[in-house]
């Protein structure tokens, strides 16, 4: 039948009309990648953000711009234009274009997530909408140039990858003034102000310190992450992210505090075991620092997915399930108003602003701590811990009153004024390389650091790839990528010279907070860890943060371990989600991240054994009672103890599985990374990642590092 029958009409076309313009330029690495977003808040493989050149089209004839692939698409021809539909209300609401085929685009806009107009699009004086769109959502032609900050990503309060309009204040180049800068910087770190002092308050107590030593340590370790932020900054991966003591950590710290040949030590507990600690992170880090420059870390890179990460990185904070409450069941009054207020703030008040900040979610952690230990001190200064004829200097075992004993806990606990530290730091202080001692090295607790590390890689090969979505014209390079973890193998060599407890590497909770500040600033994270530098040397800011109560600390690792579980498992948004081999694969990593650690950790203790640790430090004594018993005590203790540690499991759980079971890299939601070749003709991402001071030429010809 021809298409003159006058019963027979044109095919019908796609509504809206596609626009008669010309074909629009990408402006954007999003464009070129074949960015999708989907609005359940999951995206595929090409959202890792590959930069490549797109190929010249041999046809654009009655063609129409492919916002998805970020080239022009040919078109059948197309009826004429029916007049779109009226807004609702005189509120633009969202347009969604019925696609023949799975090509077409779905067009979707989104109120701004900073508390912008909320009417959907931003108009211009002309009426039109933001981005190109025409006053009721349809694309009007191609769009000026010079719009840098536009049509990247869409971050919504989460922090998730929404859709394609970008609403951070400033991104990774942009320098928009010393005062800014620094109140943006400030504003950084203090919201991260969890990760970067609770492990001091964890590991050295545990070490057998006193309040002066974690002084000390607190001291030592806002330095060394000021310098190592500066570093990686400058001559890592470039990206806006904090170097600090990460959890991933903690677990083997703790597990070689607890070694059997510590529990019988006389004298200083504390510098014997932190000159241990220092020997085996030296030497991990140096292990770290060989996988980054050697190039071996861009072959890793194949083995490590979101697939990979998500399970390892949820299991780093599922593993201290055992500390967190029952530290916080000492002193419920307070521990539990301590979590119920960071919930508060976090969630019930995160959209409240007050001038254009979302103070209360930004600053959760901080302002929980503060009206928690404000209402404890009053507490204590009003008398009600304190109890006729006890004193809470006597120790629990000299106790002989049953009224003393039975308030004990609260006593030692609740009160707010048992630390000394505080009033025993001195003013100025100096951290120092070897301030504890000449390193102690041994093999066996190497190899387990040595592990560890590795650990460490993943959870910052996710952070790079999440913060370059954010912050960052594009994705970088394999090469910039083993730059980056080699420096922070040199940086915990440092944190290992320096004597913090634990390596140093990249902050997850980094990320969320760029998400939440919309600040990506690179300047902002620089001119933050100078202003930490300068706070490390004053001796009673880290007295002051080692007075914290030993209750609130876990009360605020609590939540700190929780976000740190969710950030892990957000990697999955990268991948299909919903496909049943990654349910599969990262519901199996996570059950024996849990479940075989325990096997280890219990195995030889009767429920009668009486063990000198306290009950929350169980789990980390595995090393003297694990089910390797060979003839060879370095290797049974490796072996033990690198086997009971969560996310160790979870890490070789998911690997395999997720390397060795078929599926599509869109499946398995590969991590792309730039390509080397296209980067370099790309002028934006090429400024974003290259090296300063000249420092790429010199080493154009380390491929494996760089451009």
């Amino acid at each position: 039948m021809s298409n003159s029958d006058p019963k027979v009409g044109p095919k019908p076309g796609q509504w809206p009309p596609a626009p008669e313009s010309a074909a629009m330029p990408p402006s954007s690495w999003a464009k070129r990648t074949g960015f999708r977003p989907k609005f359940s808040g999951e995206t595929n493989a090409s959202d890792s953000g590959q930069i490549s050149l797109p190929p010249r089209p041999k046809e654009q004839k009655n063609s129409q711009p492919d916002v998805e692939a970020g080239r022009v698409r040919a078109t059948l021809p197309q009826p004429p234009p029916a007049p779109p539909p009226a807004a609702v209300n005189g509120t633009d609401k969202a347009v969604v274009v019925p696609a023949e085929n799975k090509d077409q685009t779905v067009v979707k806009r989104r109120r701004d997530s900073d508390g912008g107009s909320g009417g959907g699009a931003k108009k211009d004086g002309l009426g039109h909408g933001a981005n190109g769109a025409g006053p009721n959502g349809v694309p009007e032609g191609p769009r000026r140039a010079g719009v840098r900050n536009e049509e990247v990503i869409d971050v919504e309060d989460d922090g998730f990858v929404r859709g394609r309009h970008t609403h951070m204040k400033y991104e990774l180049r942009d320098t928009p003034g010393l005062v800014p800068i620094g109140l943006y910087g400030f504003q950084h770190y203090l919201s991260i102000l969890g990760s970067l002092i609770l492990i001091p308050l964890v590991i050295v107590p545990a070490m057998g310190g006193t309040h002066e030593d974690t002084s000390m340590v607190v001291s030592t370790v806002l330095f060394v992450s000021g310098v190592t932020t500066l570093l990686h900054t400058s001559f890592g991966s470039r990206l806006p992210l904090i170097q600090g003591p990460s959890f991933v950590y903690l677990a083997p710290a703790l597990a070689i505090i607890n070694s059997p040949e510590f529990q019988g030590l006389n004298g200083n507990n504390f510098k014997h075991i932190m000159k241990e600690l220092q020997g085996a992170i030296i030497i991990a880090s140096a292990f770290q620092t060989i996988l980054g420059y050697s190039g071996l870390m861009s072959v890793f890179l194949r083995l490590i997915n979101p697939v990979v990460v998500a399970p390892t990185l949820a299991a780093v904070g599922l593993s201290f399930y055992s500390y967190g409450f029952p530290r916080v069941g000492t002193c419920l009054e307070i521990g539990v108003v301590q979590i119920l207020l960071v919930i508060m703030f976090s969630l019930y008040l995160r959209k409240i602003s007050v001038f254009g900040h979302r103070i209360f979610l930004i600053y959760a952690v901080p302002l929980g701590l503060a009206i928690t230990w404000a209402a404890a001190f009053l507490l204590t200064e009003a008398g009600v811990y304190s109890y006729k004829g006890c004193d809470v200097n006597v120790p629990a075992s000299n106790i002989i009153s049953d009224h003393c004993r039975k308030h004990v806990s609260s006593m030692k606990h609740c009160r707010v004024d048992t630390s000394y530290a505080l009033k025993s730091s001195p003013w100025f202080r100096f951290p120092y390389p070897l301030q504890w001692g000449t390193p102690v090295f041994e093999w066996k607790m190497a190899l387990v650091m040595c592990a560890v590390s590795i650990i460490s890689s993943v959870d910052s090969v996710g952070s790079y790839h999440a913060s370059s979505l954010l912050a960052a014209s594009g994705p970088p390079t394999p090469g910039v990528v083993s730059r980056g973890i080699g420096l922070e193998g040199l940086c915990s060599v440092l944190a290992g010279l320096w004597g913090t407890g634990t390596g140093s590497t990249t902050l997850t909770e980094n990320v969320h907070t760029i998400a939440v500040t919309k600040m990506g600033s690179r300047r902002a994270v620089e001119l933050g860890a100078c202003a930490l530098i300068l706070l490390s040397l004053i001796g009673k800011v880290g007295g002051f943060i080692a007075s914290i109560p030993e209750v609130m600390v876990a009360a605020l690792l609590c939540f700190m371990w929780a976000m740190l579980s969710a950030l892990g498992l957000s990697n999955l948004r990268y991948s299909e989600a919903g496909s049943s081999r990654n349910i599969i694969i990262v519901g199996l990593s996570l059950f024996f991240s849990l479940s075989v650690p325990a096997y280890f950790q219990q195995y030889g203790i009767s429920p009668n054994t009486n063990l000198s640790v306290p009950s929350y430090l169980h789990p980390y004594i595995v090393a003297s009672h694990g089910p390797f018993r060979s003839k060879y005590e370095g290797l049974n203790y490796f072996l033990n103890m690198l086997l009971s540690l969560n996310m160790v499991i979870a890490f070789l759980v998911a690997v395999i599985l997720d390397n060795t079971v078929p599926g599509s890299q869109q499946e398995r939601g590969v991590y792309v990374w730039s390509e080397t070749e296209a980067a370099r003709r790309e002028p934006a991402i090429t400024k974003d990642y290259e090296l300063p001071f000249r420092v790429s030429r010199i080493l154009r010809w380390v491929k494996w590092v760089g451009f």
